[in-house]
Parts: structure tokens; sequence; C-alpha cells
């Protein structure tokens, strides 16, 4: 096995996940509205067709965010299967999945406590799935 990367030439932090959707002002008006992310730029690409909107909680200089991607003209996705999802830390998850099932948000496991602990911490999470408009899946977490 070879040695690990350097750190002074290692990654630094993850920039964003990006996520092609199929309609643009959708799936930002659900990041915003139903998961309190804010639009935190925007860049159009004429020349190849394409805009990206990032999405997150915090500075997209310093913070890991999301990037929805909308191709302009007709475009069909399938989910890859090694596609997992994304998993964002919650306060309160019982009170947030309330509000996303009256919000007409589609639930795909109810908040629960999985049945392990982290040997690194010892932390036990309570979690849910959901899906977003495009069906990718998104795991809320909150750490008891």
């Amino acid at each position: 096995m070879s040695a690990s990367v350097p750190p002074s030439i290692a990654p630094k932090r993850i920039l964003y996940t990006m996520l092609r959707v199929s309609d643009l002002d959708r799936s930002i008006a659900f990041y915003r509205d139903r998961l309190g992310m804010s639009e935190l730029g925007r860049e159009t690409f004429p020349d190849a067709k394409f805009t990206a909107v990032f999405m997150g909680y915090g500075n997209r200089k310093t913070d890991a965010v999301i990037e929805l991607t909308y191709n302009w003209g007709n475009h069909s996705y399938e989910h890859g299967t090694r596609y997992g999802n994304l998993s964002l830390a919650v306060d309160d998850i019982y009170a947030l999945e309330t509000y996303l099932k009256e919000n007409g948000v589609e639930i795909l496991r109810p908040a629960g406590e999985i049945p392990m602990v982290s040997t690194e911490t010892g932390e036990k999470h309570t979690l849910a799935f959901i899906a977003d408009p495009d069906g990718y899946r998104i795991e809320l977490m909150q750490t008891v």
C-alpha cells in the first residue's frame, strides 16, 4: 500500500455535491423553503448550456454546499446505483419531520433512533430519510 497523501497537497474540504435537477426553480424552492438553505451563488454557462445554483447553510467559501445543476433543454436522468444520500444535521428531527409532512415532502423513512452507537464517539443517532423533488434521498440526522 502506498503512503498517504502529504498534508501539503491533500484536499482541504468538500466544496459541493452536484445534483442534476429537472426543474431549477422547484428545486431551489425545496432546498430553501423546506430545508432552510440559502442561495449562495449562481453561475450560468451559455456555451455549455447549463446553470448552476449553489445552496447551503453557511459561506460558500468555507462550508460544503449543494450545486443544483440545470442543463438547458430536454434531459432525462436515472439515479445511479452508487449514490447514497445527502446527510443534514438537525436539532429536532421530529418537529422537522412534522413540518415536512405538512408541506408535502415525501418521507421515505420516518424518524427513529437507529439501533447502534458510534464506536468512535459513543453517540446515538436518530434519523429520517426524505426525497427531494427529483427523488434524491436526503438523510436528516439528530445526534444524541
